[in-house]
């Protein structure tokens, strides 16, 4: 059976062929522990040190900046709960945004019921937070801001360095999840002006369950992992020294190739849109026009329900839905309600993400086999 094409690198991507020959020594020959000051941890302590490096190079800061962690959502909890359990004594107040991944929104919720107060701010029609009700929203107690760099459903980029200017304006913390825009557009720590920033492996074409965090010099959270003394004692455990040579060479490409990838990933995703709206109008697209991923269309089909839409695709295109649907009720994503989609749209919305392998004859056949199924499905008049 031949695969479907796939248009969901937003939510995992394949491993790079550079990257699994980087992990190879480590995975078939070098096994010793890089804490080991004997032979065998030799190679893989210098791997792990040469990773930090190639993490640091891609995000333009210190090598002892990255901290290793377990992937994107491991990051997110690592910043804002270690912020909140070191920095608390400051201040109880946290702001995020309604568009947020649960690995921040779900923290903040967990933080709610341990007597932090958590302002979660609305975002406009196209997803996009706004400078002035982060401003607004700021009290004498507030600690820490969470606002993510790009949304991962509708591709929409935030602010975040005109927040930066107001967080250091009031001595506040600034955390951003980039799991999404590391890779696919420059993320650069110091123009952003970040105190924290997490990335995810997975969503680079490195391993699943790999993933890294910056934290800004000076700047100590409460330790995520207590026991020895690796990752510059912020998170104990011995090192994932396969993984994270994966994620090290991953970073390596993806700065060494990054503007190549990311006018690819948009001539396909304009190319994708194009054929959309041409073969299967009323659609809608989310996020906004020009603030936005190269590689992510969120579209919307009058009237329909996206989970009949992937079913009849399934076989032939691998896509995600925008709206959980069940028999007569249909649950929108709190991304799509938080931008006000009306429901006849929010229903029939699919996300569709290109990535580096993405070939224009697959997009030429995605849109014939989503367009047809459109025209099946769609009801008359």
């Amino acid at each position: 059976m031949k695969k479907p094409i796939y248009l969901d690198y937003n939510a995992t991507t394949p491993h790079d062929p550079e990257v699994i020959a980087a992990m190879r020594p480590f995975f078939e020959e070098e096994f010793g522990n890089p804490s080991s000051s004997h032979y065998y941890g030799s190679k893989p302590k210098q791997a792990v040190a040469r990773a930090r490096e190639q993490v640091a190079s891609l995000l333009n800061c210190q090598p002892q900046e990255i901290i290793f962690t377990s992937g994107g959502t491991e990051s997110n909890n690592f910043a804002i709960k270690g912020c909140a359990a070191a920095f608390g004594h400051r201040g109880r107040h946290i702001i995020t945004s309604q568009i947020e991944h649960p690995a921040v929104l779900e923290v903040c919720r967990f933080l709610e019921t341990n007597d932090y107060d958590i302002a979660i701010l609305p975002v406009d029609e196209f997803g996009r937070v706004s400078v002035d009700d982060v401003a607004a929203a700021i009290k004498p107690e507030t600690v820490l801001i969470s606002i993510m760099h790009a949304n991962n459903e509708v591709g929409t980029i935030e602010p975040i360095a005109q927040i930066a200017q107001l967080a250091k304006k009031h001595d506040i913390i600034l955390h951003t999840d980039a799991a999404q825009s590391v890779g696919k557009m420059p993320v650069d720590v110091n123009r952003l002006g970040v105190d924290l920033l997490s990335i995810a492996g997975h969503k680079i074409y490195a391993p699943k369950g790999v993933g890294a965090l910056y934290v800004r010099p000076g700047l100590v959270p409460e330790k995520f992992m207590h026991g020895a003394g690796q990752e510059m004692a912020a998170r104990a455990g011995t090192e994932n020294v396969l993984e994270i040579v994966g994620l090290g060479m991953a970073c390596e490409i993806a700065q060494r190739d990054l503007e190549k990838n990311m006018k690819h990933m948009q001539s396909m995703r304009d190319r994708l849109y194009a054929g959309l709206k041409k073969g299967c109008d009323p659609v809608k697209r989310n996020g906004h026009p020009q603030k936005c991923l190269p590689n992510t269309l969120s579209i919307s089909f009058l009237g329909m329900a996206a989970n009949r839409i992937l079913d009849a695709i399934g076989t032939e295109v691998a896509a995600s839905a925008g709206a959980a649907c069940h028999s007569d009720t249909v649950k929108l994503s709190a991304v799509l309600e938080a931008m006000n989609v009306p429901l006849e749209w929010a229903q029939g919305t699919v996300r569709l993400t290109t990535g580096r392998g993405t070939t224009a004859a697959d997009i030429d056949k995605a849109v014939q086999v989503i367009c047809a199924a459109v025209k099946k499905i769609r009801p008359e008049g």
